[in-house]
């Protein structure tokens, strides 16, 4: 690892090691805080002479995203004993569970819009983020927010919640939408190691077909038009890159009939049993030869053509789409 992903390690170990402490000193001492804080000393010493990260048993990489999620792991998958891995199979259904709570309702109303979406994980869990969040106003307004973390597995859908639970509590505070984009890299950065980052866009939209977008580095999001298929360029960096990233945002109206759609690479990036990339332009091409159908119509048909184009081969990154046909 580099010195940098090591110091974080360390900050976080150092810090777990001050609440155990504070821990001893409030409840007397046990053997179940001696045993983590042994834990926590030997992950310590082990980055003091460059073991660190290393599977005790082969000397191989311990695989990244589970050091995120747990700095104390000391052994690579191949190493789990029978109890430790029927215990992470438990705890992957468990975040799946919880993953799942975390998306938007199906039935969700958006006064003068219908909208749908379907997200996919490649695996038990997902880096993948999709939501709709209403507000109070009395406007009809709503955000809706489409990211993708780097990386898949336990890690990435960490940083999945937690970019939910920020963007939940931003949207709250009525700030404009470049300075809550901006908000909210800072918190996505300075909480996360620097070998994740999320691209992402966020939009905020009324009633009345009004729309204000941001992208951080994401697909481009497309809009369905009477004639033509409109596109928005990314207006920032993706999210974690660096803390003081700045984000433009877009104004736009969508008009009766005309749809909205996001998207994570797991679309654009697919790979047909000939090694062709499915791209933007057939996402786009596909979008304008469905005309104006309803969003969850507008997903079977992109489903259907991403089956066919890569010959029903099981995905392997994580696809998410979220479709907003105004009324």
């Amino acid at each position: 690892m580099t010195n940098r992903v090591e110091d974080i390690f360390a900050k976080q170990l150092h810090e777990r090691r001050k609440r155990l402490e504070e821990a001893t000193a409030r409840t007397g001492k046990s053997e179940e805080l001696s045993h983590l804080l042994r834990d926590v000393d030997r992950a310590l010493d082990k980055i003091d002479n460059g073991t660190y990260a290393l599977c005790e048993i082969c000397k191989e990489s311990i695989e990244p995203e589970r050091l995120t999620a747990d700095p104390l792991v000391r052994y690579c998958l191949d190493h789990l004993t029978s109890t430790e891995q029927r215990a992470l199979e438990m705890d992957l259904e468990l975040a799946r569970q919880i993953q799942t709570g975390l998306l938007p309702k199906k039935d969700l109303f958006l006064p003068g819009w219908e909208n749908a979406y379907h997200y996919e994980p490649s695996g038990p869990v997902s880096g993948d983020y999709c939501d709709i969040i209403v507000s109070n106003a009395e406007d009809g307004t709503f955000f809706f927010v489409v990211g993708d973390v780097t990386g898949k597995g336990i890690a990435a859908s960490i940083l999945m919640s937690q970019l939910h639970a920020t963007f939940r509590a931003l949207s709250a505070t009525g700030l404009p939408l470049n300075q809550l984009m901006e908000r909210a890299n800072r918190i996505f950065c300075e909480a996360s190691l620097i070998t994740h980052f999320a691209t992402l866009v966020c939009g905020v939209a009324d009633s009345d077909g009004e729309i204000e977008i941001s992208n951080a580095g994401h697909c481009l999001p497309l809009a369905l038009r009477s004639e033509w298929v409109d596109r928005f360029p990314s207006s920032g960096l993706p999210l974690g890159i660096t803390c003081e990233g700045k984000y433009s945002t877009e104004k736009t109206h969508i008009g009766h009939g005309e749809m909205l759609l996001i998207y994570t690479d797991g679309l654009s990036e697919s790979i047909s049993g000939t090694g062709e990339r499915y791209g933007d332009e057939r996402a786009a091409k596909l979008l304008k030869s469905q005309g104006s159908v309803t969003p969850s119509k507008l997903i079977s048909a992109y489903l259907d053509d991403l089956n066919a184009f890569s010959s029903d081969r099981r995905r392997s990154d994580d696809l998410t789409m979220l479709a907003l046909r105004r009324l």
